[in-house]
């Protein structure tokens, strides 16, 4: 083998995001976190994931804890290395598209707070739902001179999705005027052989950074990162070891082990990485404990590879099922989404899409007949409002759930009618602001948010408002 020039593997670590997000539910308080930043930041990482996905909304419901205060802790103890964030392009962190007005102030906002990446993606891989969120990013770096746009593609399978589909999209993107390409397997499809296939197909058409984001959840992950780096990949994503593999990413220090000595040597220092593990690993002992981390979510679960439906997707239909005493309807669920999947036009299965095909594929089953009750969300999907499908949808499907009703062709925000969605949301909950982020926290999630604002009141003055009466503006003293 001829010598290889040196090219080292960069690795952003996820312990502060998915990691948690993907084995206890996106549970770490940021308390948790704090001590160990220092030494995050000696290791050389490429990046800290630590931000967006479903951490904004599981920071305001359950842990109490205002998300964009927790971004401003972190930054300040991370001084050298880049911060990263997750975000689902037109629709932010929510579950709803939102004008072009709200992405752009979300965008400058959470620069400001501290984020360095900003990882953009779309459930269906429509580029046109990613565009205005990258725009604002480069908008941004020209004035502040921060921020880096990486869009990041839905990895799955199916007729349409050929090397050459992948190696195209690379292409759109760069011309989109992205910084870097992620391809986020968030169902742990892709296989070790078929990453040097598509890594070279893409590197082919593109100068930009490919990154790779896998889930341990049908065991092939590590194999795949080896390859894939073989290819020329330029950064991987990784999750320190106690809270590493099953539905998390491979394990850091095996995958620094695994390259070291050779040209793709990371360089960081395995004893600062123990050390970092050592902190973890009572809480991961505590969540074990407390039963907020299943050991069914640790192993390897090999349907993935035959359905392509993601870990969070799986126990989502089977609490369903559950539910409905219709635990015994889990295989035929299970051969349903497939088919769904391929009447909604092929889409990626990650969120919201994963959710709208889990649920109507559940729906299908236990009605006996196909699409005899259609949720909401998949009227709208038929409707195109989540934006266009890389297949057609079944002209059938359509026929018998929203028979003669108008689709949408245009990009998501605009089918849902959105323009300048600010000033309406500012006034609306002009009385809990207390810093310009919250109207954006109100934005995203209305509801949960008002509830946070109510508690962090009630922290603030010591009068607790859900004891209050409403109705005459009397507190039991």
């Amino acid at each position: 083998m001829s010598e290889i020039e040196k090219k080292p593997i960069k690795i952003t670590e996820t312990i502060l995001r998915d990691a948690h997000q993907s084995l206890i539910a996106t549970r770490m308080p940021t308390e948790i976190m704090l001590p160990i930043l220092s030494k995050l930041d000696q290791v050389g990482y490429h990046s800290l994931e630590c931000w967006g996905g479903a951490t904004f909304d599981a920071s305001l419901r359950f842990l109490k804890e205002d998300p964009w205060d927790r971004l401003r802790k972190i930054r300040d103890g991370v001084k050298k290395t880049k911060l990263q964030m997750l975000f689902r392009g037109q629709n932010i962190l929510g579950y709803r598209p939102y004008a072009d007005d709200v992405v752009e102030y979300f965008v400058q906002k959470s620069i400001a707070n501290g984020i360095d990446i900003i990882r953009i993606f779309d459930c269906l891989n429509d580029l046109r739902n990613l565009k205005a969120a990258v725009d604002a990013t480069n908008k941004e770096k020209e004035r502040s001179g921060k921020g880096h746009a990486q869009i990041a593609l839905s990895y799955t399978l199916g007729d349409a999705y050929t090397l050459d589909y992948w190696a195209d999209t690379a292409k759109k993107i760069e011309e989109m005027g992205a910084d870097s390409i992620c391809i986020k397997d968030m169902a742990g499809l892709l296989v070790p052989y078929r990453a040097t296939e598509l890594i070279t197909a893409m590197k082919s058409q593109t100068k930009l950074p490919i990154q790779l984001h896998t889930h341990y959840t049908s065991g092939v992950a590590s194999m795949t990162y080896l390859k894939a780096v073989e290819a020329g990949v330029d950064v991987i994503d990784c999750a320190i070891s106690p809270f590493a593999l099953g539905t998390s990413q491979p394990a850091t220090e095996v995958m620094v082990e695994t390259f070291k000595g050779t040209p793709y040597d990371t360089g960081y220092d395995q004893n600062l990485l123990a050390e970092i593990a050592d902190y973890f690993r009572p809480y991961r002992e505590e969540c074990l404990s407390s039963g907020l981390m299943s050991t069914k979510s640790l192993g390897v679960n090999i349907k993935t590879l035959l359905y392509q439906v993601p870990g969070g997707m799986l126990s989502n239909m089977i609490s369903q099922l559950k539910e409905q005493n219709a635990e015994d309807k889990y295989e035929e669920v299970l051969k349903e989404i497939p088919r769904v999947r391929k009447d909604l036009g092929e889409p990626p299965l990650v969120t919201p899409s994963s959710q709208i095909v889990g649920t109507q594929a559940v729906f299908n089953v236990l009605y006996g007949e196909r699409y005899k009750m259609a949720t909401k969300e998949t009227k709208d999907m038929l409707r195109g409002k989540y934006g266009q499908t890389i297949k057609p949808m079944s002209q059938e499907v359509i026929d018998k759930v929203i028979p003669g009703e108008q689709r949408f062709t245009e990009r998501s925000a605009d089918a849902a009618g959105l323009t300048n969605e600010l000033d309406k949301l500012e006034s609306e909950m002009a009385e809990w602001k207390q810093q310009d982020e919250d109207v954006l926290s109100y934005a995203l999630f209305p509801q949960v948010a008002t509830d946070f604002f109510k508690y962090r009141e009630a922290q603030q003055s010591k009068v607790d408002l859900t004891k209050a009466n409403q109705d005459d503006k009397t507190y039991p003293v």
